[in-house]
């Protein structure tokens, strides 16, 4: 399993800092069940030569999600998971992501781009949020 559960991606153009990047990405495996307890993550230098990131933004991205509990570095022998974030619904074979499957693919056979999409998710969960207002209270309770 040596690197080859998680592949990480670094968009340049985005903005975002490489190691926030990574550590999104890796959230993401997680909630997804991509990435499980016991999971090793990619080597630095594996993470290195993939993306083309200086070593250092990889440390303190695995440094950040072990402060946070995901990860536990072993000397010697890598970065494991040590916490999962998935929620039921979020497996492969489930009948909330074959939905949501289907809508991106309507989305983009009507000429949306990944950007429009994303923007359309987040109005619906912040209209959602408006009107729930017990799920903004554990948002901030989150913060």
């Amino acid at each position: 399993m040596e690197g080859d559960v998680v592949e990480y991606r670094i968009d340049r153009q985005s903005g975002i800092p490489a190691y926030v990047q990574i550590v999104r990405q890796t959230e993401q495996a997680l909630r997804m069940g991509v990435l499980r307890v016991g999971d090793k993550l990619p080597t630095a230098k594996e993470v290195v030569a993939a993306t083309a990131i200086n070593p250092n933004t990889v440390f303190r991205a695995y440094r950040d999600m072990e402060q946070a509990g995901l990860v536990r570095s072993r000397r010697g022998l890598g970065t494991f998971v040590t916490r999962s974030l998935a929620r039921p619904g979020a497996e492969d074979d489930s009948p909330l992501r074959t939905d949501l499957a289907a809508w991106v693919a309507r989305a983009l056979a009507a000429g949306l781009e990944r950007d429009d999409i994303l923007a359309l998710v987040t109005a619906a969960l912040d209209e959602h949020n408006e009107h729930d207002p017990g799920d903004r209270g554990r948002k901030q309770e989150d913060a």
